[in-house]
């Protein structure tokens, strides 16, 4: 089997394409997926706000990680479904348990993001 025909870039070549297709990706992800505009937005508000309630460095960074973490997540799963429906559009039970466990990696990095939050502001 070959590899892809877009390896084998080096150098600055590469460092740039990477961050060309990264900049592709969030364009994509914020035109196309509807969680991830809304956690974008949450994340512009609460961003800032996590830097300013945060007494420590420790907890500044774990606030907003938190989110960050929504967000890569949010893209891991988008990246899966649209995986997924480009090989078939059809139901499928595979299909439905990727995408469901996809969801679920989503919903628990949530919960960890609030749970932080939650832990750091009010205990």
């Amino acid at each position: 089997m070959k590899e892809s025909p877009f390896k084998g870039k080096t150098g600055i070549k590469r460092i740039t394409n990477a961050v060309i297709y990264s900049m592709s990706g969030f364009y994509a992800a914020f035109k196309n997926e509807e969680a991830f505009r809304q956690e974008i937005i949450l994340a512009i508000f609460l961003i800032p706000l996590g830097i300013f309630v945060g007494e420590t460095t420790i907890q500044k960074v774990l606030l907003v990680s938190s989110l960050l973490l929504v967000l890569i997540v949010e893209l891991l799963n988008s990246g899966i479904e649209a995986a997924i429906d480009r090989i078939s559009l059809e139901k499928h039970r595979l299909a439905k348990r990727a995408k469901d466990i996809g969801s679920a990696a989503v919903f628990l990095t949530i919960m960890n993001a609030i749970l932080t939050w939650i832990i750091i502001l009010f205990l």
